[in-house]
């Protein structure tokens, strides 16, 4: 026998071979060129001391012992290693790091050469994701079976400052089986603690090991209950079919309706994904539902989606929604928007069908779709088909005429089976003078209703060219000549139902609109430079030249509704939100814009300004179907004066306002202002809106009402968050959101209360739904909500 090798000691080892000239002595080669010696069938073993046994064929390695063998390393105190049993034996302060990272730390480990087989003693174990293991012993056999003694299983990290202190949640048991062949850990008489306290006990229960990312199984059950059908509960079993698709089937079983089935089946394919979701109930209760879309025996439907690329520029893709009535996802609680903590919240009040075709370039975008709006409250006949809308424009890459030309088309193809009708007056009888069941087509007048939707059929086909040029003179103004021309081909069949001739004229008409525009914007930037930062001030004027409006307000208006003056667009040459509308007439834009930029951070920016009907027929003088432009500050040869202030004196804060005023009395028509705070534990927004009565669009009353958001992380991971809407003219609540949760790397617990509004068929007032959600989440486990 040698002994006595002192300082560090290297000894490169075959582990089946029992001859000493199986031994590799080298005690002075650097670390780094030792490890270079060795392949996967022999063993380094380093150490302060190496004493060889040759008549025993047993090696032992005393003090600061590192062994590399076979990808896996074991570090320890101390390490014998018996050639002719193939044994392993080591001691004190064990650590061993496998091929796949996983880390075992123990006081005793004894095990075969290729460590299938062995125990250990007072283990913990840490994976490559985080998770961890402890147990007071471990035995494993076969190379596939390890049973854990009074196991611990965590995929917490340690408090830091106390690693002793318990896991935010672990699960304990008699014993805990993993079994690697399979990837999974089987827990016999578990119990589940959140902060060493036991919470559940499950005499057995079995989950994917975590290498795992998708494994057949069952997941955690949710909960709900509603009105519709009691209490439910979802037992989820996911199968993992193939590397590329899997599926979920998540029976519903309730207390008042019998099972509602829910299955997914999801797939990847080289070039994009799609999934298909099915649903199905065999009603035991219809009545119910009595009067209701739901008093049917078979309720379901069906869901997809999918999206493709065809190459790096070009995507197409669908989603899909088929319903046996239009209460089903909501009577079953199906349609949800989630919440930041993953819970779902609010229902929303439609679906949409679509197919699309997307294409992106560096200067160029075209989007065509295929859109049916499959309405929750019933007005399906007043939804329109739309079938295609067609969007492409571009920027030509060269100069035209020394500046930037582009052009843009847009077909819109719509169909619509009843009218939809809006009151807008105060009258008792408002809602029949607007309803479909009114006796008197007639009562339907642009003077008590709006025509928010035409029925029957309208195309349109829009194509636009535009060019403009910057320069600047010699004393620093900036002159920027434009020019459009658009033509619009529009074809309108319009069902002549009550009411309607009142607004449009009915039949087939086609109409052909030009619209050519020259103009020019000068701006005249004025800079000054102080020691505290930059000012700069630049009045700014546009003149626009063009003709009137061509049969303004005589045409459907399906996509330009929407309608706001403010800063924003008041240098906009068409100030329309869409297509449906063009505006005419000539006109000149004045106003000043200024804006400082602080050296050490933050910025104050504020621009006021008025526009000016020049000649010609103003457009927004002139009611249309949906009175767009009227009482919105520029229906008057002067208009309205516009304003907004933004200030951010750091990342922290920012404070905007953006108002309206009279021309002519100074009265303010509109108010916004908004302040929102951010800081590293909470963050806060208050919004305060007030509007000025717009009786031609159906505001008979001023409005006035504050906004609130607000997040608040109390401690670590803990997180309280709530949003309310006050309306102050009925000084009512009308809309509020209150949640709190613990959020982590390894666990989820959110509790919500919500508020939002369920709209029903016909001019029932929507009724305010109220919703409480409880999420609880554990990684590698799974998540489980409660819904009531």
């Amino acid at each position: 026998m040698v002994a006595g090798v002192v300082a560090t000691a290297c000894a490169v080892v075959a582990p089946a071979t029992a001859s000493a000239q199986g031994f590799i002595y080298n005690q002075h080669q650097p670390r780094a060129n030792r490890a270079k010696l060795i392949d996967d069938n022999h063993m380094l073993v380093q150490a302060t001391e190496i004493d060889y046994d040759y008549n025993n064929s047993r090696i032992s390695a005393v003090g600061n012992v590192q062994m590399f063998y076979n990808g896996t390393s074991v570090e320890a105190d101390k390490v014998i290693y018996d050639q002719k049993t193939k044994r392993l034996h080591a001691e004190g302060n064990i650590r061993m790091t496998d091929a796949e990272g996983k880390i075992t730390y123990a006081n005793i480990m004894d095990l075969s050469d290729d460590y299938r087989d062995g125990f250990v003693d007072s283990l913990r174990v840490d994976t490559e994701d985080q998770t961890r293991m402890a147990a007071t012993r471990a035995d494993r056999s076969s190379g596939n079976y390890t049973v854990f003694d009074n196991g611990v299983y965590t995929a917490c990290a340690p408090c830091k400052d106390d690693p002793k202190k318990p896991p935010l949640w672990q699960v304990k048991g008699a014993r805990i089986i993993h079994n690697q062949q399979e990837k999974m850990l089987y827990f016999e008489n578990a119990q589940i603690e959140f902060f060493g306290v036991p919470m559940a006990y499950l005499p057995y229960f079995s989950t994917p090991d975590p290498t795992v990312k998708r494994k057949s199984g069952f997941l955690m059950p949710g909960f709900t209950s509603y009105t519709a059908f009691g209490y439910g509960v979802e037992v989820p079993y996911y199968f993992a079919l193939a590397p590329d698709f899997d599926a979920t089937f998540n029976p519903r079983f309730t207390t008042k309706q019998g099972v509602l089935l829910q299955g997914e089946f999801r797939q990847r394919l080289q070039d994009g994904a799609y999934q298909v979701r099915l649903y199905g109930i065999d009603q035991t209760d219809p009545g119910a539902f009595k009067g209701l879309p739901g008093d049917r025996q078979f309720r379901g439907g069906i869901e997809t989606k999918g999206q493709f690329a065809l190459n790096d520029k070009w995507t197409w893709g669908w989603d899909g929604v088929l319903l046996s009535d239009y209460y089903f996802m909501s009577d079953y609680r199906l349609a949800q928007y989630k919440d930041p903590f993953g819970s779902f919240m609010s229902l929303p009040t439609e679906a949409i069908s679509q197919l699309y075709l997307t294409g992106v370039g560096n200067r160029s975008f075209f989007d065509a779709r295929t859109i049916y709006y499959l309405s929750f409250s019933g007005n399906q006949n007043q939804v329109p088909v739309v079938a295609p809308v067609i969007d492409y424009n571009n920027v030509i890459n060269s100069p035209v005429l020394g500046g930037e030309f582009s052009y843009r088309f847009n077909f819109t193809n719509l169909t619509r089976e009843t009218a939809v009708f809006d009151p807008i007056t105060t009258l008792a009888s408002t809602s029949a003078l607007c309803s479909l069941t009114s006796a008197d087509p007639l009562a339907r007048t642009p003077s008590q209703c709006l025509l928010r939707g035409m029925p029957g059929t309208y195309t349109r086909l829009t194509a636009e060219a535009q060019w403009r040029k910057s320069f600047t003179d010699p004393f620093g103004q900036i002159w920027t000549p434009f020019a459009s021309v658009r033509a619009d081909a529009i074809n309108a069949d319009i069902s002549n139902q009550p009411g309607v001739s009142n607004f449009l004229p009915v039949g087939d008409t086609q109409t052909v609109r030009f619209m050519p525009t020259v103009g020019l914007e000068y701006r005249y930037p004025f800079i000054n430079v102080q020691p505290w930062g930059t000012t700069t001030v630049e009045p700014i004027a546009q003149v626009i030249i063009r003709p009137d409006e061509p049969k303004a307000g005589k045409l459907p208006n399906e996509d330009a509704q929407s309608f706001v003056f403010d800063t924003s667009n008041l240098f906009a040459v068409d100030k329309f939100s869409g297509y449906d509308r063009v505006e005419g007439g000539s006109r000149a834009n004045v106003g000043v814009q200024a804006t400082t930029q602080f050296d050490r951070g933050g910025s104050i920016k504020a621009m006021f300004g008025q526009s000016y009907q020049l000649f010609g027929l103003n457009s927004f003088a002139v009611a249309d179907v949906t009175n767009t432009g009227v009482d919105s500050g520029l229906q008057n040869p002067r208009s309205d004066y516009v304003a907004s202030l933004a200030y951010s004196p750091n990342r922290t804060f920012t404070f905007s306002v953006r108002s309206r005023m009279d021309e002519a009395t100074r009265n303010i028509n509109r108010f916004e202002a908004q302040a929102s705070a951010n800081f590293d534990r909470w963050s806060a927004s208050v919004t305060y809106g007030d509007y000025a009565a717009q009786p031609e669009l159906g505001y008979q009353a001023r409005r006035e009402g504050i906004m609130t958001t607000g997040s608040l992380k109390v401690v670590a991971n803990w997180v309280v968050t709530g949003s309310a809407r006050w309306d102050l003219q009925s000084n009512n609540i009308n809309q509020y959101v209150f949640g709190a949760g613990y959020v982590d790397d390894c666990f989820v617990l959110a509790a919500n209360y919500v508020s939002s509004y369920n709209y029903s068929v016909g001019s029932t007032p929507p009724v305010l739904n109220k919703t409480y959600l409880l999420t609880l989440g554990l990684r590698t486990i799974g998540n489980n909500s409660v819904n009531f």
